[in-house]
């Protein structure tokens, strides 16, 4: 697969609305490792993925004790690998893990590295809309945004803009303040996938109000 094929098919998965999907667990984001291969699978029924091995271990033990699992997913012909911690309930790196630790986070390093070929990777961007002004609080300046509008390249659906301006009117929020932060001058201008980070960030706000 060339390059140009190759870049058409990461937007065609970063354009994947996965919200719905989404599942929480001590205030992050995940998606479950079956669905996420499911949709992997349908898209590039030939794609692979392994776990590198470390003198037949699953998982790299570095010098404090806890270890690091490696992910290589091989998919419309490029291969990309992510790394995880082993991690414990509290998502904190574990000293001398057990085998479901050691699973659990080989689990999650195939979804990272399934969201390196666009599948949720809005998700680990890091990047909510800015929470509302509240009485107590002293606005701060937000910083300057990049654009951001063009990075799938499939642009904002019509259902996805109507949702977007129905959430901005149920959170009373300023539209020139998400316009703003998402680099662009119009809703319309705004990415399929990028639509997305917005639709999460403001259901979230209509949530906690």
């Amino acid at each position: 697969m060339d390059a140009t094929s190759n870049a058409s098919s990461f937007a065609r998965m970063a354009a994947i609305n996965v919200n719905e999907h989404v599942e929480k667990k001590q205030g992050l984001s995940y998606l479950p490792w079956a669905w996420a291969v499911d949709l992997l699978l349908r898209a590039d029924p030939t794609a692979t993925w392994e776990y590198r091995d470390f003198n037949g271990a699953p998982h790299l033990t570095l010098a404090d004790g806890t270890a690091m699992v490696f992910c290589t997913v091989t998919a419309f012909g490029q291969s990309r690998t992510m790394q995880l911690p082993v991690m414990d309930h509290r998502n904190r790196a574990v000293a001398n893990p057990d085998a479901f630790a050691v699973n659990t986070a080989m689990q999650r390093a195939l979804v990272k590295c399934v969201a390196l070929h666009g599948l949720g990777l809005y998700l680990y961007a890091g990047e909510d809309l800015p929470d509302g002004d509240t009485p107590d609080a002293e606005p701060q300046p937000m910083p300057p945004k990049a654009a951001v509008a063009q990075i799938s390249g499939s642009r904002i659906t019509p259902a996805q803009l109507r949702y977007v301006e129905r959430l901005i009117d149920e959170t009373g929020s300023d539209l020139g303040k998400v316009l703003d932060y998402f680099g662009v001058t119009a809703l319309t201008e705004l990415s399929s996938h990028t639509a997305s980070r917005a639709i999460t960030s403001l259901e979230k706000q209509r949530r906690a109000a």
